[in-house]
């Protein structure tokens, strides 16, 4: 099974790096595959690449139900 997750991108850099935050982690990832990503955007990411924009409203949607997976996880 494959997993891609949505991401925040914090910083775009030179060339088609660019950093992104996944819940208080930051990782470097690649941007080789999109055009026009700034920071702010939402991407999904697979293996270190991004793949498409996403659009904020699904992301944080997304993400708000990874958070209550996780919540529910701990709570058992």
């Amino acid at each position: 099974m494959c997993l891609a997750l949505p991401v925040k991108v914090v910083e775009v850099g030179p060339g088609d790096a660019a950093v992104v935050d996944l819940g208080g982690v930051r990782k470097e990832i690649s941007l080789a595959l999109l055009d026009g990503v700034q920071v702010g955007d939402y991407v999904i990411l697979h293996v270190g690449y991004a793949l498409s924009k996403l659009d904020p409203e699904e992301a944080e949607r997304t993400l708000a139900l990874f958070s209550e997976l996780d919540a529910s996880r701990l709570a058992a």
